[in-house]
């Protein structure tokens, strides 16, 4: 039964024919797992609890930072350094002390999905690489779970329901991952700060609807958003029948490495393909040659917070400006973490460069390792 003060915390919601008292018990009785606690995570669990669902659970490794606070709503100042899954779970507790939350403060992995998701009627994607997205769909396939799905990047962001009443899954809208270093994530490329939370309340809302069974789901549909035009539209999307994971003669069984499946481990013969200079070799390289080139492949605003030298050819424009270099000279190329870099240096040397590095970590690693001072955004 819903206590008296349950009555009238959610008095909004029991005076609605779609929830009631009986809707309200729905919610009170499942049990949500949001898989990252970031930008999508943090108003889709800011909501769910809101809303009083019973159980409410958040997967996340990484700690808060003082850079997350532009979009993850649910942290504030004093969190910066906190695990973020724990406190998480504090600000919630203050929001809703009627639910029961648990932090899970590890990273999700093959070994670990179908433990940690089985205790969950429904999924929140609110992760942000693909390694992790078709982990969490393979295992809500496995499991039987509908995988409520959010992504977001600069001024979009998309939004579907997967698994769910033998609709499609992950897999038949993407069946294999993006080329490694083709996608930029928000890291690099940046969002709109309000954009994860319009996303992540889609997302509170598909799951709410899914516990109560009213309203048409986003099963079979992505949603996708343009905060910049402030347009919506919609994109059928069908069950694949050959999906090797929700398909009807399924390949995939158990889950995978993922990391490997999305290339975002190189082999030793890929990684061996990109030479690479540490920070505190390249620091040492610098007071010692003269003639060493750097070139940051950063776009100019990225430019403008921080650099270390050298001259700026933005990556999208480098291949029609790599005549302006050396092809012998010594040269280091540099971005932010090292990844966009690296893609530069594959192209310089399929070019004929004979001397040509990645700064390994990028400014994040040479603002650890030699410049503490350098403003790491």
């Amino acid at each position: 039964m819903l206590s008296r003060d349950e009555m009238i915390r959610y008095s909004r919601h029991l005076i609605l024919p779609e929830v009631g008292a009986e809707g309200q018990h729905k919610l009170k009785r499942a049990a949500v797992l949001v898989v990252g606690a970031g930008g999508l995570g943090a108003p889709a669990a800011l909501y769910l609890a809101a809303a009083g669902v019973g159980r409410l659970g958040l997967v996340d490794f990484d700690v808060v930072d003082v850079s997350n606070l532009q979009r993850q709503v649910i942290f504030g100042t004093r969190d910066a350094g906190l695990a973020k899954s724990a406190a998480a779970c504090q600000r919630l507790h203050d929001l809703n002390p009627e639910i029961e939350l648990t932090a899970h403060d590890t990273k999700l992995t093959s070994e670990n999905a179908i433990e940690i998701l089985g205790a969950y009627d429904v999924v929140v994607d609110g992760s942000d690489n693909f390694a992790a997205k078709y982990l969490v769909n393979d295992a809500c396939v496995l499991l039987k779970k509908p995988d409520v799905y959010g992504s977001v990047l600069r001024f979009e962001g998309q939004a579907s329901v997967f698994g769910a009443d033998g609709g499609p899954c992950y897999r038949c809208l993407f069946p294999d991952p993006p080329p490694p270093g083709s996608v930029p994530d928000c890291a690099d490329a940046g969002v709109l700060g309000v954009l994860p939370g319009i996303v992540g309340s889609i997302q509170a809302a598909e799951t709410l609807k899914l516990i109560l069974g009213t309203g048409d789901s986003l099963a079979g549909r992505l949603l996708l958003f343009d905060a910049l035009a402030m347009r919506m539209r919609e994109v059928k999307i069908s069950r694949n029948p050959d999906c090797p994971v929700c398909g009807d003669n399924p390949t995939i069984e158990k889950l995978i490495d993922y990391d490997e499946f999305c290339g975002a481990v190189a082999s030793p013969e890929t990684a061996s393909e990109i030479p690479e200079i540490t920070p505190k070799d390249l620091k040492a390289k610098m007071e010692a040659d003269t003639e060493l080139v750097l070139v940051d492949i950063r776009e100019p605003y990225e430019h403008e917070i921080c650099d270390i030298g050298g001259r700026l050819i933005p990556m999208r424009g480098i291949g029609s400006r790599l005549g302006e270099l050396d092809r012998n000279a010594a040269t280091v190329v540099y971005c932010r973490i090292g990844v966009r870099s690296a893609e530069v240096v594959r192209l310089m040397l399929d070019a004929g460069f004979t001397q040509v590095w990645n700064l390994r970590g990028g400014l994040h690693a040479w603002a650890t390792e030699v410049d503490p001072s350098l403003l790491i955004y």
